[in-house]
C-alpha cells in the first residue's frame, strides 16, 4: 500500500528508544526524512545511522523537552532548518515517579507538562505551517491508563497523575482534531496497552517478580502478554499517512484487549 508520504519531513519527540525508535525505523522504511529528539545524544547519533543516516535526510535536536522554553525553541529550529514540518508525532511522556493522588499541584503540573504541554507548546508553531499548505498530521501517543483512571488503591494501581493527564490528552486531540479537520491537518492520537520496553518499569518487574507480572497479565490482558513496540508503530505510520485523510480527531486504542 503507497502511504502517500515518501519525502515528507517527520519530527519524532522522544524517538530514540522503544515505541519512538520503532516508529522512527517504520517512517524511515517509508522514505521519509527523520528529525528525531531526545535527551541522549548518543541514542540519537545511533538511531540515525540504523535508519540511513544524514545522507538520506535525516537528523536530529538534543533537548529535554520538560525544560521551560525548550519546545518553542526547539519548534522554531526545526521551521529555520526545514520549512516545512509535515508529520509530528509527540511520543515523550511518562509518569515521572507521581503516583500519590493527594500529591502537591505542583507534582500533577510536571506530570501534566510532559504528557500534554510540550505538545500543545509545539502544535501552536508547527501546525499554522500545516494550515497554510493545506496539509499535516499530527499523532500524539496516549496512553489505554486515560480510560483505565489507574488508582492506586486498585490491584496493580497506577499512576493516577499520569491517567488524568493522557485523559486531558484524549480530549486535546479530539478538540483540536475537530478545529483542523477543514485545513486537511489531521490530529489523532494511539492509546497503547503495556508496551515492554528495555530499563522500563514492567521490563525491571519481571526479573524481579515474574509471579506478579504474570498475576497482572492474567487479570487484565486476554492476550496474554505485553506489546512489543513494533506492534504500535505501524498504526502511528498509517494515521500520518495519505490514506487517513477522515481520522481527524480519532484516538486508537492498541491495548491487547485490556480489561
Amino acid at each position: 500500500m503507497d502511504l502517500g508520504i515518501k519525502g515528507k519531513r517527520v519530527l519524532i519527540t522522544g524517538g530514540s528508544k522503544g515505541i519512538g525508535a520503532a516508529i522512527a525505523k517504520d517512517f524511515a522504511n517509508e522514505n521519509c526524512m527523520l528529525t528525531i529528539v531526545s535527551r541522549d545524544e548518543g541514542r540519537l547519533k545511533q538511531k540515525i545511522d540504523e535508519i540511513g543516516g544524514t545522507a538520506k535526510g535525516h537528523d536530529y535536536i538534543v533537548s529535554n523537552l520538560r525544560e521551560p522554553g525548550e519546545p518553542t525553541r526547539v519548534a522554531q529550529e526545526l521551521i529555520s532548518k526545514h520549512k516545512n514540518i509535515d508529520i509530528v508525532v509527540h511520543n515523550v511522556g511518562g509518569a515521572l515517579g507521581q503516583k500519590n493522588p493527594l500529591g502537591k499541584v505542583e507534582d500533577w503540573n510536571s506530570v501534566w507538562r510532559f504528557n500534554v504541554g510540550v505538545a500543545i507548546e509545539m502544535n501552536a508553531i508547527l501546525i499554522p505551517e500545516m494550515q497554510a499548505r493545506s496539509w499535516g498530521r499530527v499523532v500524539h501517543i496516549s496512553s489505554i491508563s486515560a480510560e483505565l483512571g489507574e488508582p492506586l488503591s486498585e490491584p496493580f494501581g497506577g499512576a493516577l497523575p499520569y491517567a488524568a493527564a493522557k485523559a486531558y490528552l484524549n480530549a486535546y486531540v479530539k478538540g483540536l482534531g475537530r478545529e483542523m479537520a477543514k485545513d486537511n491537518v489531521v490530529v489523532s492520537g494511539v492509546m497503547p496497552g503495556v508496551v515492554l520496553s528495555q530499563g522500563k518499569y514492567w521490563d525491571k518487574l519481571k526479573d524481579q517478580n515474574q509471579q506478579l507480572v504474570n498475576e497482572f497479565i492474567n487479570q487484565y490482558y486476554p492476550i496474554g502478554r505485553f506489546a512489543d513496540a513494533e506492534e504500535i508503530s505501524p498504526f502511528v505510520v498509517f494515521l500520518a499517512s495519505d490514506k487517513a485523510s477522515f481520522a481527524s480527531g480519532s484516538i486508537m486504542p492498541i491495548s491487547g484487549g485490556r480489561i
